[in-house]
Formats: C-alpha cells, sequence, structure tokens
C-alpha cells in the first residue's frame, strides 16, 4: 500500500497510475503505458450490475463508458457574467482522464444516468462527489468550485482527488418541465437518493480501473438539492462517505414545494410586489434590525432577534396614495412569506409544518437572477397559472414539483390543489425524498462526519428548516453525541447562492481534518471576495455555530477581528 501511494502521489513516475489496474472486465495494458494511452483504454469498459448498489440493496443495469479522453491542464479564467458569483469562476485545472459513461435502468422505458468521473494525473488516494441542484436533469462535470469555497481555492481535481458527478437519471429537454421526468417511477427513485450511490459505486470501480484500487476516502459535497442529496446520503447510505457538506439543503422538501404554492397564492389578486416595493420592504427591515449586533454595515446578523422588532404592517398604506407603502394583500404576502405551513397530516418523520422565511436580505443586490424575493419569490411578474419562467422560481419550482410529484396530473390547475386531496402520494414522496430522518448514529458510528451551512438569507428555501433538522438529530441522539460528528453553522444576510454578504470559507480542510486526522474544525472565518483575479477580500466575519450570532466589538467594521460569536 505504501508503494502504491508513492506512485500515485509523486509527481514523477506519471504512467505508473495505470499500470496493471484490475477491474471486472479485465485490466488496462501494463508495461510503457502513459497516461493518455490508460485513459483512453477505459473507453468502451463496462460494470457488472451487481456491483452497483448491491451493499444497499439497489436494482441497477450495468454501467458502460463511453468515452475517455486525455484533457490537457487549463488556467484560471474568469468570465465576464454568469447566474452566480462562483459560476464566473473557471478554475484552472490539471492533466486528468475525462470520463463519461451511463447506468443503464432496469425499466427500459427510464432513461440512464449519466455521470462524469475525473481521474487526475496526480491522485491523493480520495474522491469527491459533487451534488447537483434544481431538480437536476443536467450532468455535473464536477470541475468547478465546491460550494461556499473561496474563489481563489484550488478545486479538487486540482488538489488530487478524483471528482465525481451525475445528472441523478434524467435528462432535461427543451419544451418540457424539468419536473416531467418524475411520472417515470425509476426516474423518481433516482432522483430521490439511488442514483447517488449507484454513481458512487461506479466511480469507485472506475477508480480501481484507472489506480489499482479504490478511494482511501470518500467526500460529498452539495449545496440546495446537492446538499438534501449529502443528507440523505448520511441518512440512507451511511458507510458510503466519510465526509459530507450540506449547504442550504433543501431538505424539507415535500413541506417546501407546498410552502412554495402557499406563498405564490398569496401574491396573486394584489399582492405581487414591484422592485420598487421590495427594495422599501427590504430597506425597512434593515432599519429595525441591522444594528441590532452593534454595527450598522448593512448586514442583518440576528434575523431571529429581528423577528420581534420589525412588522410589516408598519408599511401598509393608509391613504389612496400606494407609491412609497404597501397595501393590505400586499402586506398580507409578506406576512404569509415569513409565517410557517401547516400541513393538515403529518408528513416523514412527524413533521407537520415548514418554518417561514426571514426577515433579513429582501432585497439584497441580485448577482444575475440570484438575490431575495426578486428571484425566489416575486419574479419579474405576479404568478401566473400555468406558472411561466419568469415567475419567482419557488412558484415556477414548486409548482411543477405539485403537478408531477404529487398529483401526477401535468394539467392540475395547481390553484385548486389540496393536499389532503393526495394525502397518501403525499405521503409516500415525503418518505422517500425529505431528508429529515434525525438518526444519524450509523452514519456516527461508522466515523463520519457532517458539516451543514445555513444562509439565513435564504429565500430559495427557509434556513430554518435545516436549523430544525439539526435540532432534532440533537434532541435524538444527545448535543454532546452530535458534536462529535455534526455542527452547523450559518451565514447572516447571505442568499441562496451566496450574495449579500461574507458566505465563503474553506469547509473542505475543515472536513479533511475532522475526518482523517480527528481534529474538530477550529474558529473559520467567512470572506466575500471580488469576483476578479486575484479575487481581492472585500470583508470579512467570523463563522458563528449556530445558535451563536456575531456581535460587534470594536474596530474595523469589514474585519471579522471586530467581531465575536455570540448569543
Amino acid at each position: 500500500m505504501k508503494r502504491n501511494r508513492l506512485l500515485t502521489t509523486g509527481a514523477a513516475l506519471l504512467g505508473a497510475l495505470w499500470l496493471g489496474a484490475c477491474s471486472t472486465t479485465g485490466s488496462l495494458n501494463a508495461a510503457n503505458t502513459t497516461p493518455q494511452q490508460g485513459c483512453e483504454a477505459l473507453a468502451g469498459r463496462t460494470i457488472a450490475a451487481d456491483r452497483i448498489g448491491a451493499s444497499a440493496n439497489l436494482k441497477s443495469g450495468i454501467a458502460q463508458i463511453d468515452s475517455a479522453a486525455w484533457t490537457l491542464a487549463t488556467p484560471l479564467l474568469v468570465a465576464p457574467g454568469g447566474p452566480t458569483p462562483a459560476a464566473r469562476i473557471n478554475a484552472a485545472l490539471p492533466n486528468f482522464c475525462k470520463v463519461l459513461g451511463r447506468i443503464k435502468p432496469i425499466d427500459t422505458t427510464a432513461p440512464d444516468i449519466l455521470f462524469q468521473v475525473n481521474l487526475p494525473q496526480n491522485w491523493n488516494g480520495k474522491s469527491m462527489q459533487y451534488g447537483g441542484g434544481g431538480f437536476n436533469g443536467v450532468l455535473i462535470n464536477a470541475l468547478a468550485l465546491l460550494p461556499a469555497a473561496p474563489f481563489d481555492q484550488a478545486v479538487p481535481l486540482a488538489q488530487g482527488y478524483v471528482t465525481v458527478g451525475t445528472d441523478s437519471g434524467h435528462q432535461n429537454k427543451a419544451g418540457q418541465p424539468p419536473q416531467a421526468f418524475a411520472l417515470n417511477d425509476e426516474a423518481l427513485d433516482n432522483f430521490f437518493h439511488a442514483s447517488y450511490k449507484k454513481v458512487r459505486d461506479v466511480a469507485a470501480q472506475i477508480t480501481s480501473m484507472a489506480y489499482g484500487r479504490t478511494p482511501d476516502k470518500y467526500y460529498f459535497f452539495g449545496s440546495s438539492e446537492g446538499g438534501r442529496e449529502g443528507l440523505m446520503l448520511a441518512q440512507r447510505y451511511p458507510q458510503d462517505f466519510n465526509g459530507i457538506f450540506s449547504r442550504v439543503p433543501v431538505i424539507h422538501w415535500t413541506g417546501l414545494q407546498h410552502k412554495g404554492l402557499q406563498d405564490g397564492k398569496a401574491l396573486m389578486n394584489g399582492g405581487w410586489m414591484a422592485p420598487a416595493q421590495v427594495k422599501l420592504v427590504g430597506d425597512a427591515v434593515l432599519k429595525a434590525c441591522d444594528a441590532l449586533d452593534g454595527a450598522a454595515d448593512g448586514i442583518v446578523a440576528d434575523p431571529v432577534a429581528c423577528r420581534t422588532k420589525f412588522d410589516v404592517r408598519t408599511l401598509q398604506c393608509t391613504s389612496a396614495d400606494t407609491s412609497n407603502c404597501l397595501t393590505a394583500a400586499q402586506v398580507n404576502a409578506a406576512q404569509t412569506l415569513y409565517a410557517p405551513l401547516r400541513m393538515p397530516f403529518a408528513l416523514a418523520n412527524g413533521l407537520t409544518d415548514y418554518p417561514g422565511r426571514g426577515p433579513s436580505a429582501e432585497a439584497i443586490p441580485a448577482a444575475g437572477p440570484t438575490g431575495g424575493w426578486m428571484a425566489w419569490w416575486t419574479g419579474a411578474a405576479a404568478p401566473d397559472n400555468p406558472p411561466k419562467p419568469n415567475n419567482g422560481i419557488a412558484w415556477f419550482y414548486g409548482a411543477g414539483a405539485i403537478q408531477y410529484f404529487y398529483a401526477r396530473n401535468p394539467k392540475l390547475d395547481i390553484t385548486q390543489y389540496k393536499a389532503e386531496d393526495y394525502a397518501d402520494r403525499v405521503r409516500f414522496v415525503s418518505a422517500q425524498m425529505d431528508a429529515t430522518n434525525p438518526d444519524l448514529s450509523a452514519f456516527a458510528n461508522a466515523g463520519g462526519k457532517l458539516i451543514m451551512l445555513e444562509n439565513l438569507g435564504d429565500y430559495a428555501q427557509s434556513p430554518y428548516a435545516g436549523i430544525q433538522y439539526f435540532e432534532s438529530v440533537q434532541k435524538r441522539m444527545g448535543t454532546d453525541k452530535v458534536a462529535t460528528f455534526a455542527k452547523l453553522y450559518t451565514a447572516p444576510h447571505v442568499d441562496h447562492v451566496g450574495s449579500g454578504a461574507p458566505a465563503n470559507a474553506d469547509f473542505l480542510s475543515a472536513l479533511v481534518n475532522w475526518v482523517e486526522r480527528g481534529q474538530a474544525p477550529a474558529p473559520m472565518q467567512l470572506h466575500e471576495q471580488g469576483f476578479a483575479a486575484p479575487f481581492t477580500p472585500i470583508r470579512s466575519r467570523p463563522l458563528c455555530e449556530w445558535p451563536l450570532v456575531t456581535r460587534y466589538k470594536a474596530g474595523d467594521l469589514n474585519a471579522a477581528s471586530s467581531f465575536a460569536c455570540e448569543r
């Protein structure tokens, strides 16, 4: 083993990465094989179905490698625009083998599960699987920055990790809603959780083909839907990943979709707000709550305390002039967004409500269509029936989920939907999709480590759903026990994708040190950086564990050292 490690991590002896590697279908060419030749020899290989998901009793078809291309190193490139700050950054990449393939379904009418596995020329012995986003349906190439990573951090592939991505078992099609795949049971099961386990197993086999052994450590980083995937892996497949990072997870998924329906309907019949009115609310929240932490810096550091300081009813119009106030319908819409949803029956793990959002970050500037109310809730126009892409994302996503996941009726009039009419189906989807099981004992006993991050200015999902989940784990397993394997951090005034305030930290190093050296994460800082290289720091804050919040002490408002994490 020591000799293998020297061969796979050394800068010299490059061809040794591909020597004598065995697989279920034979071995790669041995002596005098170059990395390019070894890479290209992977094309056409297959992996038997009994090597995929067998440890979890999952049924699968075979996996096949469609192509394997040797790819030369590329430098850092920062694009002029993009949907999120991180999406503008094409990170520097090393020489690597790009492997594309698919896992065949059992149901011949179901789509394949597509995957990409990137094999670095100099392997560090570890694997990093990336989570997806939205309803998936797009192949994750696993070449980008990790969620919440500093912009100037080397991506995992450049650090020597094998990196892994998937589309979760369906492919978006032009002219079709992104939820349409859910009408197929196997495609839906793959989206629930099965595809992430299957791809993990296939990637391990491909790694063995290339290097002669499977990874020593497995990591998973995901955000939003990918964050849900990470928690689902910890709950359902606790032996498969050593370290998991879950950022802004859409964890209580069934509650989220029904809350999106409720919040969208509140915008109808006069409740919708134009950008100027959204700014009115955002400014009022800052006026009431910005300085609660002792610093008037444009960041609501304690949104929980803000709930008792800010009352949206103070903005309601008192005359016929509505140019600088909210109508009664608009006030009601905002109150609906801030309030929890009460389900008419219990969902998976006994949950009966979905927490409200905010206040804070209602009107943060959007880095592309990603910020605050205008991106996630109000959109560019009042909700349409059926939904249109210029509606708020929560309405466009949630309404489609109601139609395809729960009612399974694409023609359903969503304004007439009642969960109790579909109770059995709602409970079934909740049991499969919601990553809310508080029993993480198997994951902890296997030595797994979990880091969660909630952005408290998130309107794509409620950060308090993740907080409630973490607290349920503590209640189930005990606070002291949970502290040995899991941590929850919060980033105040930060939107779903990382806009609005300091949002990034080196979670990879923190997780690796915890997994591999037994060192629990030391105090870290959140950073906000410019979007152009060299990514100059703008401001920083301490990264606080929940329920601590930042409090200003003295000094530069842009420096983390001027703040402390306190109750």
